[in-house]
């Protein structure tokens, strides 16, 4: 079935959230306690900067609804929405710092459909016109297959704490571009 990838817009947002909301609730369940799963949306969601950055984008289905979405970044955070703690707006250097893969969703009723191996690459192939030349990015146990199947390595696990107190395990990955 045909896919089709373009950058969000603002208007994208109303759906964008409870796509993510999902995503989070249904796709980490196989990875993570009720806890932890709770716990994610503290430190995922909905990043409006990269849409104002023009560096986030939609996958539309052939009925054209939106089924994940995913972007990339020249700016320092690696990871979290615009509630989250710790965001740091400063613009990477290409020419030593990697850039950043940031946000990445698939709707549950649209897996298995190639939609993040599309976003990897059009991610991939942006930051590269840019004049960078490796992607990091901060993964989900349930995102770590996908990134792990397009290339990505282990640079080192971690834990996003939450108000709550609990871990949210996440593994930073990178590539060479």
């Amino acid at each position: 079935m045909p896919l089709k990838i373009r950058l969000a817009v603002p208007e994208d947002m109303a759906v964008l959230s409870p796509l993510m909301n999902d995503a989070i609730a249904t796709l980490l369940t196989p990875f993570l306690p009720p806890a932890g799963v709770a716990a994610s949306f503290e430190v995922m969601g909905l990043d409006t900067q990269l849409i104002a950055d023009g560096t986030y984008f939609v996958v539309e289905d052939e009925t054209g609804a939106i089924g994940g979405c995913g972007g990339w970044s020249r700016r320092a955070t690696l990871f979290g929405g615009d509630h989250s703690a710790g965001r740091d707006a400063a613009l990477l250097d290409p020419a030593k710092d990697a850039a950043r893969v940031r946000a990445m969703y698939t709707h549950p009723a649209h897996v298995r459909r190639g939609i993040g191996r599309l976003v990897l690459q059009t991610c991939e192939a942006a930051a590269r016109a840019e004049g960078f030349s490796r992607c990091e990015l901060a993964a989900t146990l349930g995102g770590e297959p996908l990134y792990r199947a397009c290339g990505y390595h282990d640079i080192e696990p971690f834990f996003a704490k939450t108000s709550s107190g609990y871990e949210v395990p996440l593994i930073r990955m990178g590539k060479a571009l």
